[in-house]
Formats: structure tokens, C-alpha cells, sequence
């Protein structure tokens, strides 16, 4: 019996000191975490795991049924999958065929399988997917003389009895009966190609003195320029060049920049000339900074005169070099004076319209150039129905851009 037990009241027993170890829950959570770590690691090391943790993707596969003169090839540890017939046996009396090379343009891809039991590895090397380009298509015939191909596809060229594409696919110029020398209009609508609806409108609604201008990235281009010449129309292909604000404004792909050497420049020139065919010429689509460049402008130019085609300047540069550009490389060349929806409402387009007939008269022929807003087509529409009763005749671009050549 202790001093304490002497003092403590009748009846009490002693309280037991307990000890106490302070922990908070931050301790308690590394503690939980160090465990769970603890125990991945273990499991890891002691796994059957031939990846060693490598994240792992199953995704499946579908393979088309092939012809085979022996059983499927079968990958070991894994029986279920086919990667294809094994090759037949050769004879010895046959030659072991060429390999068939590769489309232009075009790379066989290859991928790595991995067997999810061993880990065994084996690369399959897959065809080469089809080329973003349309598919080539042999020229007509008639025009199979104007056409060369290239890896890119058809595009035009000088025929060997010296006939050029702008005069193959130019359409006839009326002229005012009584009047041989009346005031001319050349107008152009660009921007078509990408719009069905506008396209179609511009086909459909405009005469067929009216040029088009067509982008090179419409996948129905091919029928519409077709179509459009059925109407009567005259085609152009707009080519799009570098603005000075690229690429924060971007005129699209394979766009010409001063930045490339001439011969990519070239290469992209090809791959636009090819979209479609039965243009006369070609149009800048943007272009500031291209067109007053010109170590970048003349190799184009030039190229766009061996073709037997027109350049058309969209008037949008007043620093362009393409009428002097064009001029020493016997290029037929026309230049728009008006834009006659810079501002697109039905007043201001209808007042630039009056301004066109009152240069045409003044200059005796004149070029003006149009977007595809429906505004736009509905008021040239209306408009070119009573110009001749005004003494003044629409006629395509060739009939400026041609006659300008041999002034």
C-alpha cells in the first residue's frame, strides 16, 4: 500500500494515468498513402506484368476477307487474331513478281503489334492510305491536248498544233448589232465553289457573259465548272496568295507565300492548277504582300503564260506587279477598276454598277469584279437584263484580257 492509497477517499479507486501519442490527420493520410504505395509496388514487382506498367490501348480491328492459298497467319499466344493470309508457295518455274511501287505522294504506314500474354512484338506494314487529291481522271479526247498530267493530277497546257487552254475554253463575245465598237463590260463573280447555293445561284441566274471564279477547294468543283460552261460562262481559278497579314488572315491551303522557294511555289501552283479544268485563267484570291513581291510573283506569272492561260488581277493591291510582270512575259493580262460590292447593300452595289457603265463609256471597256453574296448576284441579275438597251455589251474576260495582249 502506497501514500496514495492512504489519502484516497473510502470507495474511490485510483485513477490510471493513460499515455497518449498526438496525430493529426495529415499524418494519418501519409501514413494511409505510403501504405497503398507500399503495397503497388509489391505487386508490381511480384506480377506477371511482360509490359512492366506501360499503359496498354485494345482496340479492335476489322480486316477485310482475303483470298488465301494457306491457313491464316496466327501471332503465338493469341489465336483469335488474323493478320492475313500467308504467302503462297512459289514455283520454282515463275519469277517472284515486282513489287508494285507506292502512289505519289503517297507512304505505307506501319504499326506494332503487341501480344497481350508475352509481350512479343511483331510491325505490320499496312497500304498507303488514298491521297487527299481527287482521283485522276484521263481529259476527254477533245481536250486531251490541252492537258498534261503531273503527280498532282491534270493541268492545263500549250497544245503541240499551239493552242492555248484560254482560247480552247473561251466563250464567243456578243456584239450590239449596227454597233461593232460599243462601251464593255467584263464582270466577274468570285468566291464560288464553296457555297452550293451560291454557286448554283451564279450559274443559274447570271448571263452567261458573266465570268466565274471559282476557289480550288470545292469537292463538287469538277460538275460546277461543268455546269457553268454549259451556261455559257467563262472560268476562272482563284489561286490564293499570301495577304500581308498571314497568316492571322489565311487565304487557305497550299497558299503561294513569299517565304517558299520559287520551286515550292511551283510544286503548290500545280497542286491548284489540278483541282478541276476548263478554266481560261487564273485569278488572285487575296495576295497583297505576294503580288508586290517580285522575285516570289514572276516565276508564277510566267508559268501561268507557258500554260496558255490569263492572269487576272482582283484590283485589290494597288501595289501589285502582275501588269508589268505580265506584260514582259506575254501574258494576257485584265485588271478590275470597280469592286461592285465593297459595300454590300442594295443602294451602294446598284451606284457601283452606274459607275461601271459610266467608266465603260469613258475608257471604252472596263472590268469589274463581284463576290457571290446573294445580295450581290440578285442586283447584277437585274441589272444586266437592260444594259444593252443602254448601248453597252457584257462580254467575258478573255474578250479584255485578250485584246489587251495584242494592243
Amino acid at each position: 500500500m502506497t501514500a496514495d492509497d492512504l489519502d484516497a477517499p473510502l470507495g474511490q479507486e485510483p485513477k490510471k494515468r493513460r499515455i497518449s501519442i498526438p496525430i493529426n490527420t495529415s499524418q494519418a493520410l501519409g501514413g494511409v498513402l505510403a501504405l497503398f504505395l507500399g503495397v503497388f509496388v509489391l505487386w508490381a514487382v511480384l506480377a506477371e506484368n511482360p509490359f512492366g506498367g506501360e499503359p496498354i490501348a485494345v482496340a479492335p480491328i476489322k480486316v477485310p476477307p482475303v483470298a488465301s492459298n494457306g491457313p491464316p497467319t496466327v501471332i503465338a499466344g493469341n489465336p483469335n487474331r488474323y493478320d492475313g493470309p500467308d504467302p503462297a508457295p512459289q514455283q520454282p518455274s515463275q519469277a517472284a513478281p515486282a513489287a508494285t511501287p507506292a502512289a505519289p505522294g503517297s507512304t505505307p504506314q506501319t504499326v506494332t503489334i503487341i501480344d497481350g500474354k508475352t509481350g512479343q512484338r511483331q510491325e505490320i506494314q499496312l497500304a498507303a492510305p488514298a491521297s487527299d487529291a481527287p482521283p485522276v481522271v484521263a481529259p476527254g479526247p477533245a481536250n486531251q491536248k490541252l492537258a498534261e498530267m503531273t503527280s498532282t493530277g491534270l493541268i492545263p497546257k500549250v497544245a503541240a498544233d499551239g493552242m492555248r487552254p484560254a482560247d480552247a475554253f473561251a466563250q464567243p463575245a456578243r456584239t450590239l448589232p449596227g454597233k461593232p465598237d460599243a462601251p464593255r463590260i467584263a464582270l466577274i463573280v468570285t468566291g464560288l465553289g464553296v457555297s452550293d447555293t451560291a454557286t448554283s445561284d451564279a450559274i443559274t441566274k447570271l448571263p452567261g457573259a458573266v465570268t466565274l471564279s471559282f476557289m480550288p477547294y470545292g469537292t463538287e468543283a469538277a460538275g460546277q465548272v461543268a455546269r457553268a460552261r454549259s451556261q455559257g460562262h467563262e472560268v476562272l481559278l482563284q489561286v490564293p496568295m499570301e495577304p500581308f497579314d498571314y497568316p492571322d488572315n489565311d487565304p487557305g491551303p497550299q497558299t503561294l507565300l513569299t517565304t517558299l522557294a520559287p520551286q515550292q511555289n511551283m510544286e503548290r501552283l500545280y497542286w491548284l492548277l489540278s483541282r478541276f479544268q476548263g478554266y481560261v485563267g487564273i485569278e488572285n484570291a487575296m495576295g497583297a504582300r505576294f503580288t508586290s513581291s517580285e522575285p516570289s510573283f514572276t516565276p508564277i506569272l510566267r508559268e501561268t503564260a507557258k500554260r496558255g492561260l490569263i492572269f487576272v488581277d482582283d484590283g485589290s493591291n494597288p501595289r501589285s506587279l502582275a501588269g508589268r510582270i505580265a506584260g514582259a512575259n506575254s501574258l494576257p493580262f485584265a485588271k478590275a477598276d470597280i469592286v461592285v460590292d465593297s459595300v454590300t447593300t442594295a443602294v451602294e452595289i446598284d451606284r457601283a454598277l452606274g459607275r461601271l457603265e459610266a467608266a465603260a463609256r469613258e475608257h471604252g471597256a472596263v472590268v469589274g469584279v463581284s463576290s457571290a453574296l446573294p445580295v450581290s448576284i440578285d442586283h447584277i441579275a437585274k441589272w444586266a437584263k437592260a444594259l444593252e438597251s443602254r448601248g453597252i455589251v457584257l462580254v467575258p474576260i478573255t474578250a479584255v484580257a485578250l485584246k489587251s495582249r495584242q494592243t
